[in-house]
């Protein structure tokens, strides 16, 4: 187990260590409060005498702290995660270990329920594809086709979190009907709790995704949840795009099996299958969150998960796995 940090000494230089590229301001900040060492990309070209000086880890939920990167790091007490999701982060190394994990979670979770009733929206409406279609002059040849109406559709949410429940309230102002899939019924919410993801894609006009990354929900929206979804009924991804079988998705968008998608996230970014640039998929370079308010309470938390450790104090937001540590 790693030092308590109540019995931790203050970090001296060179405890602080940044992995993969951060926000700006944060960079700032943390270069100013604690002169942060970068750490290599090539874990060959990290010197063992620096590995043993880091005792805490500042990351983003893009490049987290992988299993060889935390084994490196034999002192290790603490990896701040600058995003919500942490599944690039081997948590159960770190459970082992002792070492905890924060995120920051909630202050991401308008913009990115934002994001996902956009994309609903457009994928229904196809506001992209029209705006698209104006710019190329093409109106001068005839109008652009019919669409689909949003309001009163069937909205399936898989995972009903705090990004689920926040999607679920948005689109319920649109007179729609909201199912959700989850382990088991949440308490309190009003809307319908439906026993699998196949159930709730065949009774859904559209399916939203909101449930975290990692191993448990590796693609979880497989050929058969795809398929249930059937010609009329489209899928939307704003969560992890490993949750989505990619190729499967493709399949079924060029056989016409599902209406269309609206994506957010994907499995290898930013590499994007060229063969889901289609007009009935909107895509989006991961931007659920990117908004300026959201990135500054987001570097806010982060700091003030790292402060808090190093001075004893309880963690504003560790990750659930982390609560007995």
């Amino acid at each position: 187990m790693t030092n308590s940090p109540e019995t931790s000494a203050p970090f001296a230089p060179g405890s602080v260590a940044q992995a993969g590229p951060l926000l700006d301001s944060l960079e700032r900040t943390l270069q100013d409060e604690y002169s942060v060492v970068r750490l290599p990309d090539d874990l060959a070209a990290l010197d063992p005498t620096d590995a043993a000086k880091v005792r805490a880890v500042v990351t983003s939920g893009r490049n987290g702290v992988p299993s060889e990167l935390m084994a490196a790091l034999p002192n290790l007490e603490i990896v701040t995660n600058f995003g919500v999701g942490y599944d690039t982060t081997d948590v159960a190394q770190a459970v082992a270990r002792g070492i905890r994990v924060t995120h920051t979670p909630d202050v991401l979770t308008d913009c990115v329920a934002d994001t996902a009733l956009g994309l609903m929206l457009d994928v229904f409406r196809r506001f992209g594809a029209s705006e698209r279609f104006l710019r190329d002059g093409a109106w001068e040849s005839g109008g652009f086709p019919l669409t689909r109406r949003f309001s009163g559709s069937a909205v399936g949410v898989l995972g009903l979190g705090r990004i689920g429940q926040a999607i679920a309230r948005r689109a319920a102002a649109f007179d729609t009907t909201i199912l959700y899939t989850t382990r088991r019924p949440v308490e309190g919410v009003p809307w319908e709790h439906v026993a699998s993801a196949v159930d709730l894609a065949r009774r859904s006009d559209v399916v939203v995704i909101a449930v975290p990354g990692g191993a448990a929900t590796e693609n979880l929206v497989d050929a058969e949840v795809i398929d249930a979804l059937g010609p009329d009924a489209f899928l939307v991804n704003i969560a992890r795009g490993s949750v989505v079988d990619e190729d499967a998705l493709i399949a079924a968008l060029e056989d016409g099996r599902i209406a269309g998608a609206g994506l957010d996230v994907f499995a290898h970014e930013p590499y994007v299958p060229t063969r889901l640039i289609r007009d009935d998929v909107t895509l989006l370079p991961h931007v659920g969150s990117g908004t300026h308010e959201t990135r500054i309470d987001m570097r806010d938390l982060t700091l003030a998960n790292l402060r808090a450790h190093l001075d004893g104090r309880p963690l504003p937001t560790p990750v659930a796995e982390m609560s007995a540590l």
